[in-house]
């Protein structure tokens, strides 16, 4: 395929801060690139110079070389809260032939109906999710020939992310993205391309292929520095021979040396995030919450009606549903920052909630990293380095914030943590340790997100937002559940039906998801074990007590610890008995 883009030299830097240097890469026409890199590193950077809105500090080219339209999504999009959906989009009329004018009118009107928005509303009216379907639709209007695209599904509810990733697979435009979603990513790009220390790597295929062939590289280059310490080793022998020596020898093998020695330090070490440190809170006894004929209404709309639900300890519960239909509000209401119009909402009194919210940041940006988290082994591993510790919040990128504030959450030692959107603009590689440590999290969990990867791997079932207040539940992960809604409207298309709700073969089969019993997770199958091996110790102490106790021992001091350390066995048996009873009715 011919070239559309080539990049030569290019670099950029903020104050001592190098994101990259000097890197060289083409773009050809058909190419669909994902661009993966940690946060902080410089991709919404490189996106702006490719799209014009920023220059290269090295100087170097940027050079298109065919004459094309090239269309910028940015992160953040640009409006006037009092202008309307339509005179926002219809930016870029001028110029174009009344022809051209006609097609785009046509796409701007198809784009507007298939992400639901009303041309007419005022954009200061409009969420966060509606706001980015808008700039979506301005830009898949102008059918532009080179697509930059800087986390395209940030905010999008899954319905408006399978329209999107659907649209992208299908369009002849060349693609250059960012994105935080897996699945996005494989289902729409061929290349993926990694930034690593300052330099760029390709690898066509998709992410699977891209992990394997990068480890591959890893381990070349690190056994590449190993055959470099060898050499090393004899050169300093050289190097530590007797000055009179020494100086005899030619400069450039002492050039070399110092060269050898540079390159010998350079060697891949996987970074990941450690949560080891990071402690559950207090155990929780008896109910986590429980939700009695609850609602919630707002401006007459309805957001939450009668509903009934206990939440249990160690489960992982799954939110989704449109933009707009009530999760957030559902977790004010969980949480108690908002009171249920009627029914009961009620806590365990050991509850203690951890919630990231989507807009729970409230950092001074003249703090420094350590000024939030003065804990400097924990910033550490939480990949804060040393020479991040003294940095200002105003010098973060957006993923390096949301990093930063996700650890203040954890550090609270939550039993139930709550996560509203927390994959919004954190880089895939924390995303890939965050499930690991979510995975391995004692508390219980709820977690309202759009990452369909995210929600496969840690989600037990799915509470599954309807609208108008009603919410379903749903045993498995998303996947499982778009399946049978994609089987439930083939079922209703094929019967001749539209609004007259699901079958009852289909109702039948949902009934017998609901009712499925589910299996034990790995992490529950160690924890019953452990609870078998404690019981089995405390059961041992217990008798040991009750022998003494019914002894002939007459020191009242003896006595006494004995009974209280009685009573202590007695609770810490029934607890542990009543968890390892409710794992057993799940095995």
């Amino acid at each position: 395929m011919p070239s559309y883009l080539q990049i030569e030299n290019i670099s950029k830097s903020y104050g001592p801060k190098v994101l990259f240097d000097h890197i060289s890469f083409n773009i050809n026409e058909g190419d669909k690139v994902a661009l993966i890199a940690p946060n902080g590193t410089g991709k919404t950077s490189l996106l702006r110079i490719l799209a014009g809105k920023d220059k290269s500090d090295s100087g170097g080219s940027v050079k298109f070389l065919r004459q094309i339209e090239i269309a910028f999504l940015e992160q953040e999009y640009d409006y006037d809260p009092e202008s309307s959906v339509d005179s926002s989009i219809r930016r870029f009329t001028d110029g174009l032939t009344p022809e051209a004018v006609a097609d785009y009118e046509l796409r701007i009107r198809r784009y507007l109906s298939d992400f639901a928005l009303d041309s007419a509303q005022k954009m200061g009216q409009l969420s966060g999710g509606e706001v980015k379907r808008v700039a979506l639709v301005e830009l898949l209007a102008r059918d532009a020939d080179f697509l930059i695209l800087d986390e395209p599904t940030n905010h999008l509810d899954l319905d408006a992310i399978e329209y999107l990733e659907t649209a992208l697979k299908r369009s002849r435009s060349t693609l250059f993205m960012v994105t935080h979603d897996r699945y996005f990513l494989d289902r729409v790009c061929n290349t993926v391309m990694e930034m690593d220390s300052g330099s760029v790597y390709i690898y066509k295929g998709d992410y699977e292929n891209y992990l394997t062939k990068r480890e591959e590289r890893v381990a070349n280059y690190n056994a590449e520095t190993e055959k470099v310490r060898n050499v090393l080793r004899r050169e300093l022998e050289w190097m530590h021979a007797t000055p009179c020596a020494r100086s005899g020898k030619a400069k450039y093998r002492k050039q070399a040396f110092w060269e050898l020695k540079e390159r010998s330090e350079q060697v891949y070490v996987r970074k990941s995030v450690d949560m080891s440190e990071v402690k559950t809170g207090t155990s929780l006894r008896g109910k986590v919450i429980d939700c009695v004929r609850a609602s919630f209404s707002y401006s007459g709309q309805p957001y939450l009606k009668d509903f009934s639900y206990k939440f249990q300890r160690g489960e992982r519960v799954g939110i989704v549903g449109a933009n707009g239909v009530g999760k957030t509000t559902f977790l004010d209401l969980l949480t108690g920052a908002l009171e249920p119009d009627s029914g009961v909402i009620e806590r365990s009194t050991t509850l203690q909630i951890g919630y990231y919210r989507q807009r729970g940041m409230e950092f001074n940006p003249q703090d420094t990293v350590m000024d939030i988290v003065p804990d400097r082994h924990l910033l550490s591993r939480f990949l804060f380095p040393a020479d991040m510790w003294n940095t200002r919040v105003e010098k973060l990128s957006g993923g390096e914030k949301r990093r930063l504030y996700l650890l203040t959450i954890l550090l609270q030692n939550p039993n139930l943590l709550i996560l509203d959107e927390p994959t919004n603009d954190l880089d895939i590689v924390t995303l890939n340790v965050l499930e690991e440590y979510l995975l391995e999290f004692k508390g219980a969990l709820v977690i309202v997100t759009h990452d369909r990867h995210f929600l496969d791997r840690i989600a037990e079932h799915l509470l599954v937002f309807c609208g108008e207040g009603v919410v379903r539940d749903f045993i498995g992960g998303y996947t499982e559940y778009r399946s049978f809604i994609k089987d439930l409207e083939a079922e209703k298309k094929a019967l001749g039906r539209t609004s007259q709700g699901p079958s009852e073969g289909a109702i039948q089969r949902q009934q017998s998801q609901r009712q499925r019993p589910r299996r034990l997770s790995y992490r529950e199958q160690q924890e019953m074990a452990s609870l078998e091996r404690e019981m089995e110790a405390l059961n041992a102490e217990k008798a040991e007590i009750e022998a003494l106790l019914a002894g002939t021992v007459s020191d009242y001091e003896a006595i006494s610890k004995a009974s209280a350390r009685y009573s202590q066995l007695k609770e810490e048996l029934d607890l542990k008995e009543l968890r390892w009873l409710e794992l057993s009715e799940i095995a």
